[in-house]
C-alpha cells in the first residue's frame, strides 16, 4: 500500500508543469520550445523540483530493493 501512495504521489508531481501552460507575456524565448522551459524562471523551479522528486524516488525504490534482496 505503501508504494503504491508513493508512486501515486511521484505520478502527481510530474503533473504539476501542466498547470503553468497557456500563460502569455513572459520571458524572452519564444513559447513553444525546449529552452524556454529551461530558462524562464518560472518554468526552470518546477522542472527542477520534478527532476529532483523523479531523482529522489529513484534513489529511494533503489535502496529499499537493494536491502530487501540481502
Amino acid at each position: 500500500m505503501k508504494k503504491s501512495a508513493i508512486s501515486f504521489g511521484l505520478f502527481l508531481s510530474m503533473l504539476a508543469p501542466l498547470a503553468t501552460l497557456a500563460h502569455p507575456g513572459h520571458g524572452e524565448t519564444e513559447g513553444y520550445t525546449i529552452i524556454h522551459y529551461f530558462t524562464e524562471p518560472m518554468h526552470a523551479v518546477i522542472t527542477l523540483g520534478s527532476l529532483l522528486i523523479v531523482y529522489a524516488g529513484l534513489r529511494y525504490f533503489r535502496k529499499k530493493n537493494a536491502g530487501s534482496q540481502k
